[in-house]
């Protein structure tokens, strides 16, 4: 069964992580998904790293769905906007979701100072690309699906509440998706198209295998209780745990219902009973609620 047949998605910042499990999963219900971001072949953003969207739309496809790879970046505000006046064409106008996922924030965040000590152009920069690239994309998205009253705009982010994540401009950049989702469902109510945020728990990237030293075949080697080891690393989730969250929401016909909240991906798995590729049911909010940190 393929419940998003017929579906015209983006997902803007699909190369890695989250967004290429979110593209992958959407592909397997069957949707057609353009994949956009920095990396090409030939051509890696400041990131450096191999991944590329013309990968995760090939993998978009091979799963079922059709897979298209727009190169953006999306704090380009033109970019964006021929973006969808390329799927206004393609498309006639369709467009059923949005996934803002952009990041590029890894090798910006200096985790060990405080802000005032920290580098401000590393700081806005991560702003731009976390918040600003989020608003330009919602901005020139919208329309489309107001045009024809009906859609669903996903802020995916990094925990569910206001609290501080350990750096200021790390906690603003994640917590604003929160509040972008929030205003934006106000916004668009009245044209029956809604706006979530949505988060993964500890996710189990691309980089963060490599930050441990493993695969996702031996993934769980790095799980232990010394200093080069993480015992909450147990409680990770691949990407495709929250990309099938995310496609199972976006098949409910009731998702409106949802509109404006935060929706982690062991509640969305909670609701729709789905299961991570290896068939478990991570459950970050239980364990960090067992252990006092959420």
């Amino acid at each position: 069964m393929k419940p998003l047949l017929g579906k015209i998605a983006v997902v803007a910042g699909a190369t890695r992580g989250a967004g290429r499990g979110i593209a992958v999963s959407l592909g397997e219900a069957g949707a057609t998904v353009y994949c956009t971001g920095r990396s090409v072949t030939g051509q890696a953003s400041d990131l450096n790293r191999a991944e590329t969207i013309q990968e995760t739309a090939a993998l978009v496809t091979t799963a079922g769905g059709i897979g298209i790879p727009v190169q953006i970046d999306h704090t380009v505000d033109h970019q964006v906007a021929a973006l969808f006046e390329r799927i206004k064409e393609e498309q006639q106008g369709q467009l059923d979701i949005l996934v803002n996922n952009i990041w590029g924030g890894e090798k910006l965040v200096e985790w060990d100072k405080p802000f005032w000590e920290h580098s401000l152009t590393n700081g806005l920069l991560v702003q731009d690309r976390a918040v600003k690239a989020h608003l330009i994309t919602s901005y020139y998205g919208a329309p489309l699906m107001v045009a024809r009253k009906s859609g669903l705009i996903i802020e995916v982010t990094d925990g569910i509440d206001y609290r501080y994540r350990g750096n200021l401009f790390y906690s603003l950049a994640k917590i604003s998706p929160i509040h972008l989702a929030t205003a934006m469902a106000e916004d668009l109510r009245p044209h029956n198209v809604s706006a979530v945020a949505v988060t993964p728990g500890f996710l189990r990237s691309e980089e963060m295998l490599d930050h441990f030293g493993v695969s996702e075949d031996n993934w769980r080697d790095a799980v232990g209780e010394s200093k080069s080891q993480d015992e909450h690393f147990g409680q990770s989730e691949t990407p495709y745990f929250i990309g099938r969250g995310i496609t199972a929401l976006a098949a409910d016909p009731n998702f409106a219902l949802k509109s404006g909240k935060v929706l982690p991906s062991w509640e969305l798995s909670d609701e729709y009973g789905f299961t991570d590729t290896d068939g478990n049911r991570p459950h970050w909010g239980r364990y960090a609620k067992e252990r006092g940190f959420l």
